[in-house]
């Protein structure tokens, strides 16, 4: 609840902001009102908001909370004219006011002028901040006779402009008002929407790095009303009040399950599916039964699916959604941290759960091009992605410059309207034919990664080919050590792998000699046979990377290839490898 413009406090001005708080011994909004109604003039009352400010407490702790709440009122009263007001509510809210007649700016004007000063994130060493802010304008004397009144207004506003998603300026209606309560009535037209199929999913692909190929599908959520197209923002607020998101959660599952397995008999046997996990449902006991039950009657095997997790529920600590996680898990399915870094999730939290993958919100992205701390961040959030084993997929990548700056990072996956934008299934056809988006941004990006395949039998050399051909490598086969010295003399290869027991030399001697002519190249022995005493022995040498064994498991092997080009470029880039 927003301070009373009449409230007293104990200092007229706040210590962190240097600005006077609402209701001391400042401007006062009731004499300002008095004023502007004996010269007809209006007064705009602008309540503001400081988005997911939480997020910087939470990660960032409270002293650089207090430093970046004195930025923003920096920004704030630069923004404001000389003739305006500016108070501090508590926590990170703000009352900004300014008087007006026909013709000269008026509240959504300096709405706009306020939200544009924070185009430039906030530089607080060793952080950069992007910063958005969420406003609800009331106005002096079409919406209230009174101060109080006006205040109570704008807050009013405000609410309803968050209801529909952050950065966002909404005017006071008293229409919208009248509409009363978001739970009168609003259980049952949500059931009656649901039964008529007012929900839709609409999907945005999901792209590889090394070569732009599509993966899957991300599953969006819409509800399509006679207000238009609403997207969650706009929706999920109030069906969480009526207790009713779980029901919407597992139709969300249950249909974009359905939706990869129409797609995946009509012959996309390499396509995925990533769905929204919400909170209600994940915390239900029978949540794990429910999608195993689903798998089995639609087909699909559990590693089709990812299964996007709010931070907002794993902060929780929860036993129950670390089982169902872990179930889940258990079944092949992946598990990506939704919008990384906008929930408070510490890094404890991420460590505890069993996580496949970290999504990048859209927040962090767009400026990584130009800025060297939006960058730097990116980079550390990528880096400690791989450093616990994870994934790393960026969210709302819409530049080439953003695609460039993330695929030289080695980020793994990407999403965006620089690939398509989201639509329904039935007008996916096009990108689904394509497969490969934006070959020409990916070829100029794209790192030359060549891998050798050394073994004597040419069923298991086929085999591999078709393996890590769905990777993007350059593959060189040779089934014998000579033809193996050949392509080598006549070809860059960055990652060799080799099997052990070969008629005219072992792996490792041949991968020993590899070392001495290539020594930058990244050399592996894949074998059924395990002659501890060699193998060691060449590892301990440097000779070899890795020891893997025949048979192999396809995704382990292909995650074992991806981490010794990593492990190449980190060398080209200095770093220690071994």
């Amino acid at each position: 609840m927003a301070q009373r413009y009449d409230e007293k406090v104990d200092t007229a001005v706040d210590p962190i902001t240097g600005l006077h708080r609402l209701g001391a011994n400042g401007p006062s909004l009731a004499t300002a009102i008095a004023v502007a109604g004996a010269t007809r003039r209006r007064i705009a009352l602008l309540h503001i908001d400081v988005d997911m400010f939480r997020s910087i407490n939470t990660n960032m702790g409270t002293a650089t909370g207090d430093q970046a709440l004195a930025a923003i009122a920096q920004r704030l009263r630069r923004a404001v004219p000389r003739d305006g007001w500016i108070w501090r509510l508590t926590s990170d809210e703000f009352v900004v006011g300014i008087g007006y007649r026909e013709g000269e700016l008026d509240g959504a004007g300096l709405a706009e002028r306020l939200r544009d000063a924070f185009e430039t994130p906030l530089s607080l060493p060793p952080y950069t901040l992007p910063v958005t802010l969420s406003i609800g304008i009331a106005v002096f004397p079409d919406h209230a006779p009174n101060a109080a009144t006006l205040l109570s207004k704008a807050e009013e506003a405000l609410r309803r402009v968050k209801q529909d998603g952050l950065n966002n300026v909404g005017l006071y209606s008293a229409a919208a008002e009248d509409r009363g309560a978001p739970n009168d009535g609003f259980a049952q037209r949500f059931i009656e929407a649901l039964d008529r199929g007012e929900f839709r999913l609409y999907y945005q692909p999901q792209v590889a790095a090394h070569d732009g190929g599509v993966t899957g599908f991300a599953a969006l959520l819409r509800w399509q009303t006679d207000r238009g197209l609403l997207r969650p923002s706009q929706f999920l607020e109030p069906i969480n009040r009526v207790g009713l998101a779980a029901r919407l959660g597992a139709w969300v599952v249950e249909s974009a399950i359905a939706q990869l397995a129409q797609w995946r008999a009509e012959g996309l046997d390499y396509l995925s599916m990533s769905v929204h996990l919400s909170g209600p449902l994940l915390v239900q006991r029978d949540c794990l039964d429910r999608i195993g039950a689903l798998l089995h009657r639609y087909g699909l095997p559990g590693n089709a699916l990812e299964f996007e997790i709010p931070e907002s529920v794993l902060v929780t600590d929860s036993h129950r959604v670390h089982d169902t996680l872990a179930g889940l898990r258990a079944m092949g399915a992946t598990l990506t941290v939704q919008d990384f870094g906008l929930g408070g999730l510490s890094f404890a939290a991420l460590g505890q759960y069993p996580l496949d993958r970290i999504k990048i919100d859209r927040s962090f992205i767009r400026n990584v091009a130009s800025d060297p701390r939006s960058a730097a961040i990116v980079r550390g959030i990528i880096a400690m992605g791989h450093q616990l084993g994870m994934k790393v997929i960026a969210k709302g990548v819409e530049s080439e410059a953003e695609l460039g700056f993330l695929r030289r990072n080695h980020c793994d996956f990407f999403q965006g309207y620089l690939f398509s934008p989201s639509a329904p299934a039935d007008q996916l056809g096009e990108v689904v034919r394509k497969r490969f988006l934006l070959p020409g941004a990916f070829a100029a990006t794209r790192p030359e990664r060549t891998l050798l395949l050394l073994d004597d039998e040419e069923n298991v050399l086929r085999s591999l080919v078709r393996l890590f051909r769905r990777d993007g490598y350059h593959i060189l086969t040779a089934s014998s050590v000579r033809e193996a010295f050949d392509l080598l003399a006549s070809n860059t290869a960055q990652v060799i792998l080799s099997d052990q027991r070969m008629a005219d030399m072992s792996g490792t001697e041949f991968l020993t000699r590899v070392r001495d002519l290539y020594p930058d190249t990244i050399r592996m022995v894949l074998s059924g046979y395990t002659d501890l005493a060699t193998i060691t022995e060449a590892i301990n040498r440097g000779a070899i990377y890795r020891f893997l064994t025949k048979p192999w498991n396809d995704e382990e092997l292909r995650e074992h290839i991806l981490d010794a080009f990593r492990a190449h470029e980190r060398r080209a880039a200095g770093e220690s490898v071994y």
